[in-house]
Protein backbone atom coordinates (compact mmCIF):
# COMPACT_ATOMS: atom_id res chain seq x y z
CA UNK A 1 0.00 0.00 0.00
CA UNK A 2 2.83 2.54 1.03
CA UNK A 3 4.58 2.13 -2.05
CA UNK A 4 2.00 2.92 -4.45
CA UNK A 5 1.38 6.33 -3.02
CA UNK A 6 5.36 7.26 -3.48
CA UNK A 7 6.63 8.73 -6.73
CA UNK A 8 10.06 9.52 -7.73
CA UNK A 9 11.43 12.97 -7.58
CA UNK A 10 13.74 11.95 -10.50
CA UNK A 11 13.00 10.29 -14.27
CA UNK A 12 16.92 9.56 -14.68
CA UNK A 13 20.15 8.74 -12.28
CA UNK A 14 23.16 7.90 -12.62
CA UNK A 15 24.01 5.32 -9.68
CA UNK A 16 27.89 5.54 -8.85
CA UNK A 17 29.02 2.20 -7.51
CA UNK A 18 32.84 1.61 -6.13
CA UNK A 19 34.44 -1.57 -6.43
CA UNK A 20 35.03 -2.00 -2.77
CA UNK A 21 31.48 -1.68 -2.37
CA UNK A 22 31.24 -5.27 -4.02
CA UNK A 23 33.55 -6.65 -1.56
CA UNK A 24 31.30 -7.57 1.01
CA UNK A 25 33.30 -8.73 4.27
CA UNK A 26 36.00 -10.21 1.33
CA UNK A 27 39.49 -8.69 0.87
CA UNK A 28 39.29 -9.34 -2.99
CA UNK A 29 36.90 -9.57 -5.77
CA UNK A 30 33.35 -9.64 -5.86
CA UNK A 31 31.22 -11.23 -2.78
CA UNK A 32 27.62 -12.45 -5.32
CA UNK A 33 25.43 -11.43 -2.06
CA UNK A 34 26.58 -8.06 -2.14
CA UNK A 35 25.47 -8.14 -6.05
CA UNK A 36 22.40 -9.82 -5.43
CA UNK A 37 21.60 -7.52 -2.75
CA UNK A 38 22.50 -4.15 -4.70
CA UNK A 39 20.47 -5.75 -7.70
CA UNK A 40 17.19 -6.28 -5.20
CA UNK A 41 17.80 -2.64 -4.51
CA UNK A 42 17.36 -1.40 -7.53
CA UNK A 43 14.46 -4.05 -8.28
CA UNK A 44 12.27 -2.21 -5.55
CA UNK A 45 12.45 0.85 -7.28
CA UNK A 46 11.12 -0.89 -10.60
CA UNK A 47 7.72 0.77 -10.21
CA UNK A 48 8.74 4.10 -9.73
CA UNK A 49 9.21 4.03 -13.79
CA UNK A 50 12.45 5.83 -13.64
CA UNK A 51 15.30 5.06 -15.93
CA UNK A 52 18.84 3.65 -14.21
CA UNK A 53 22.54 4.20 -15.68
CA UNK A 54 25.54 2.69 -13.53
CA UNK A 55 29.30 3.02 -13.43
CA UNK A 56 30.91 1.18 -10.92
CA UNK A 57 34.70 1.54 -10.29
CA UNK A 58 37.03 -1.49 -10.09
CA UNK A 59 38.99 -1.18 -6.88
CA UNK A 60 37.89 -4.73 -5.93
CA UNK A 61 40.09 -6.00 -8.24
CA UNK A 62 42.80 -3.37 -9.55
CA UNK A 63 43.35 0.02 -7.99
CA UNK A 64 45.62 1.63 -11.02
CA UNK A 65 46.64 4.70 -9.37
CA UNK A 66 47.91 2.56 -6.08
CA UNK A 67 49.73 0.36 -9.01
CA UNK A 68 51.25 3.27 -10.90
CA UNK A 69 52.89 4.24 -7.65
CA UNK A 70 54.58 1.18 -7.13
CA UNK A 71 56.41 0.96 -10.48
CA UNK A 72 54.05 -0.21 -12.99
CA UNK A 73 53.46 2.06 -16.02
CA UNK A 74 50.72 4.57 -15.23
CA UNK A 75 49.22 4.25 -18.20
CA UNK A 76 49.39 0.58 -18.63
CA UNK A 77 48.27 0.57 -14.75
CA UNK A 78 44.88 2.60 -15.68
CA UNK A 79 44.07 0.54 -18.51
CA UNK A 80 43.79 -2.37 -16.28
CA UNK A 81 42.00 -0.46 -13.16
CA UNK A 82 39.49 -0.31 -16.57
CA UNK A 83 39.26 -3.99 -17.29
CA UNK A 84 38.89 -4.47 -13.64
CA UNK A 85 35.45 -2.26 -14.13
CA UNK A 86 34.20 -4.36 -16.70
CA UNK A 87 34.40 -7.74 -14.87
CA UNK A 88 32.66 -6.13 -12.20
CA UNK A 89 29.79 -4.47 -14.79
CA UNK A 90 29.11 -7.86 -16.03
CA UNK A 91 28.73 -9.50 -12.52
CA UNK A 92 26.63 -6.84 -11.91
CA UNK A 93 24.41 -7.43 -14.74
CA UNK A 94 24.68 -10.76 -13.97
CA UNK A 95 22.90 -10.26 -10.69
CA UNK A 96 20.31 -7.51 -12.21
CA UNK A 97 19.23 -10.14 -14.72
CA UNK A 98 18.94 -12.64 -12.08
CA UNK A 99 16.32 -10.33 -10.33
CA UNK A 100 14.43 -10.17 -14.42
CA UNK A 101 15.97 -6.62 -14.88
CA UNK A 102 16.62 -5.96 -18.27
CA UNK A 103 20.34 -4.80 -18.61
CA UNK A 104 23.41 -3.72 -21.18
CA UNK A 105 26.63 -3.38 -20.76
CA UNK A 106 28.72 -0.27 -22.47
CA UNK A 107 31.85 -0.41 -22.46
CA UNK A 108 34.53 2.80 -23.23
CA UNK A 109 37.06 0.65 -24.80
CA UNK A 110 35.51 -1.66 -27.70
CA UNK A 111 35.14 -5.83 -26.61
CA UNK A 112 32.34 -6.32 -28.90
CA UNK A 113 31.90 -10.34 -27.43
CA UNK A 114 30.77 -9.44 -24.17
CA UNK A 115 29.71 -5.63 -24.27
CA UNK A 116 28.46 -3.22 -26.50
CA UNK A 117 30.46 -0.12 -26.85
CA UNK A 118 29.33 3.16 -25.39
CA UNK A 119 26.79 5.61 -27.98
CA UNK A 120 25.13 8.13 -25.64
CA UNK A 121 22.24 7.81 -28.31
CA UNK A 122 21.83 4.44 -27.47
CA UNK A 123 22.63 4.11 -24.40
CA UNK A 124 19.61 6.95 -23.74
CA UNK A 125 17.70 4.56 -26.43
CA UNK A 126 18.05 1.11 -23.76
CA UNK A 127 17.07 3.60 -20.79
CA UNK A 128 13.64 4.64 -22.65
CA UNK A 129 12.73 1.23 -23.40
CA UNK A 130 13.18 0.48 -19.28
CA UNK A 131 16.35 -1.00 -19.71
CA UNK A 132 19.66 -0.81 -16.82
CA UNK A 133 22.46 0.41 -18.51
CA UNK A 134 26.12 -0.08 -16.90
CA UNK A 135 28.84 1.95 -18.14
CA UNK A 136 32.25 -0.02 -17.66
CA UNK A 137 35.85 0.93 -19.17
CA UNK A 138 35.71 4.17 -17.28
CA UNK A 139 36.17 7.11 -19.58
CA UNK A 140 38.25 5.04 -21.90
CA UNK A 141 41.35 7.26 -21.09
CA UNK A 142 44.34 6.60 -18.60
CA UNK A 143 44.20 9.36 -15.73
CA UNK A 144 40.79 9.66 -15.46
CA UNK A 145 38.75 7.96 -12.37
CA UNK A 146 35.50 5.99 -12.88
CA UNK A 147 34.38 9.11 -10.35
CA UNK A 148 34.99 11.34 -13.89
CA UNK A 149 33.55 8.41 -16.10
CA UNK A 150 30.01 8.85 -13.70
CA UNK A 151 29.95 12.68 -14.05
CA UNK A 152 30.58 12.21 -17.58
CA UNK A 153 28.06 9.28 -18.43
CA UNK A 154 25.75 11.52 -15.92
CA UNK A 155 25.74 14.23 -18.32
CA UNK A 156 25.78 12.41 -21.71
CA UNK A 157 22.80 10.69 -21.03
CA UNK A 158 21.02 13.58 -19.18
CA UNK A 159 20.85 12.20 -15.82
CA UNK A 160 18.91 14.73 -13.28
CA UNK A 161 21.43 13.41 -10.75
CA UNK A 162 23.98 11.39 -9.72
CA UNK A 163 23.45 9.26 -6.50
CA UNK A 164 27.56 8.13 -5.21
CA UNK A 165 26.86 4.92 -2.64
CA UNK A 166 29.45 4.65 -0.13
CA UNK A 167 30.01 2.75 2.95
CA UNK A 168 29.24 5.73 5.02
CA UNK A 169 25.99 7.64 6.11
CA UNK A 170 27.07 11.11 3.83
CA UNK A 171 29.92 13.32 3.41
CA UNK A 172 31.58 14.25 6.71
CA UNK A 173 33.49 17.11 7.83
CA UNK A 174 36.21 14.22 8.78
CA UNK A 175 36.56 9.99 8.28
CA UNK A 176 33.88 9.05 10.60
CA UNK A 177 35.40 5.59 10.39
CA UNK A 178 38.58 7.28 12.15
CA UNK A 179 37.08 10.15 14.26
CA UNK A 180 33.92 8.94 16.42
CA UNK A 181 32.76 13.17 16.44
CA UNK A 182 32.71 13.74 12.90
CA UNK A 183 30.20 15.83 11.17
CA UNK A 184 27.98 14.93 8.27
CA UNK A 185 27.03 17.65 5.92
CA UNK A 186 22.99 17.72 5.13
CA UNK A 187 23.80 20.20 2.08
CA UNK A 188 27.16 21.30 0.75
CA UNK A 189 27.47 23.17 -1.87
CA UNK A 190 30.12 22.10 -4.84
CA UNK A 191 32.67 25.40 -4.00
CA UNK A 192 33.35 24.02 -0.10
CA UNK A 193 33.60 20.21 -1.23
CA UNK A 194 36.77 21.19 -3.17
CA UNK A 195 38.31 24.13 -0.87
CA UNK A 196 37.27 21.55 2.42
CA UNK A 197 39.14 18.61 0.03
CA UNK A 198 36.32 16.43 1.32
CA UNK A 199 36.66 13.28 -0.64
CA UNK A 200 33.12 12.70 -1.70
CA UNK A 201 34.61 12.82 -5.68
CA UNK A 202 38.03 14.07 -6.98
CA UNK A 203 37.84 17.29 -8.15
CA UNK A 204 37.87 16.87 -11.92
CA UNK A 205 34.42 15.27 -11.16
CA UNK A 206 32.71 17.68 -9.28
CA UNK A 207 33.63 20.70 -11.15
CA UNK A 208 32.20 18.37 -14.14
CA UNK A 209 28.76 18.50 -11.64
CA UNK A 210 29.38 22.35 -10.67
CA UNK A 211 29.95 23.37 -14.30
CA UNK A 212 26.67 21.63 -15.42
CA UNK A 213 24.39 21.78 -12.21
CA UNK A 214 24.25 17.98 -11.61
CA UNK A 215 23.22 17.93 -7.84
CA UNK A 216 24.88 14.82 -6.11
CA UNK A 217 23.40 12.90 -3.15
CA UNK A 218 25.65 10.78 -1.09
CA UNK A 219 24.44 8.24 0.63
CA UNK A 220 25.24 4.37 2.66
CA UNK A 221 24.60 1.73 0.14
CA UNK A 222 24.33 -0.49 2.70
CA UNK A 223 21.55 0.33 4.25
CA UNK A 224 18.51 -1.35 2.61
CA UNK A 225 15.70 0.71 1.13
CA UNK A 226 18.22 3.98 0.85
CA UNK A 227 18.07 3.97 -3.13
CA UNK A 228 14.39 4.26 -2.90
CA UNK A 229 14.06 6.64 0.02
CA UNK A 230 16.80 9.07 -2.15
CA UNK A 231 14.47 8.73 -5.59
CA UNK A 232 11.68 9.62 -3.83
CA UNK A 233 12.93 12.44 -2.44
CA UNK A 234 13.58 11.56 1.29
CA UNK A 235 16.32 13.38 3.13
CA UNK A 236 18.84 10.61 2.73
CA UNK A 237 22.50 11.21 3.13
CA UNK A 238 24.09 14.48 2.03
CA UNK A 239 23.21 16.88 -1.00
CA UNK A 240 25.37 18.15 -2.96
CA UNK A 241 24.35 21.00 -5.06
CA UNK A 242 24.93 24.81 -5.58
Amino acid sequence: MGKTKEKAVYKRILLKLSGESLLGKQPFGIDPDVANFIAEEIKSVSDLNIQIGIVVGGGNIFRGLEAGAKGIDRISADYMGMLATVINSLALQSALELCGIPTRVQSSIEMHEIAEPFIQRRAIRHLEKGRVVIFAGGTGNPYFTTDTAASLRAMEIRADVIMKATKVDGVYDSDPVKNKKAIMFKNISYIDVLTKNLKVMDATAISLCRDNLLPIIVFNLQKKGNIRRAICGQKVGTYVGE
